[in-house]
């Protein structure tokens, strides 16, 4: 089949609308308590496997890479951290905030295996972690 073939394309597109779909339930309905007076949200997510290695890219614009912590706990990596308005635009007039602000906090169950070393990098809003596999 091509990839002009209509029901290729159909395909594609509800596999992209559902994906989309599932982000978006996420960071709607994510909300939840890490303490009882801190309230979180869970940053998206990309999960990518390669031969050598796992890559795990988190969407945090406006987040200083410094101030979030990551650990691995039982088989996850564990990312969380706070995103804040930065100082300026404390009193400014806010039209539309749809960045959730706050402590976040998402809890990425890795694959199966051992990982020998971890890189991370930010990127274009995202902060890029690799987790590379072990012999």
């Amino acid at each position: 089949m091509s990839n002009r073939d209509p029901l290729n394309w159909m395909l594609a597109e509800a596999v992209e609308s559902l994906a989309r779909a599932e982000r978006m339930h996420r960071q709607v309905f994510a909300l939840k308590t890490a303490t009882p007076r801190a309230p979180s949200w869970e940053p998206p997510v990309d999960m990518i496997e390669t031969a050598r290695e796992v890559l795990i890219l988190i969407a945090l614009p406006g987040v200083d890479p410094d101030e979030v912590e990551a650990a691995i706990e039982d088989g996850a990596l564990v990312v969380a951290g706070r995103r804040t308005l930065p100082p300026e635009l404390r009193d400014a007039v806010i039209h539309r905030l749809e960045l959730p602000q706050g402590r976040f906090e998402r809890r990425i169950p890795l694959p199966a295996g051992r990982y020998a070393g971890v890189r991370r990098a930010a990127a274009q809003g995202c902060l890029v972690f690799g987790l590379a596999k072990a012999d």
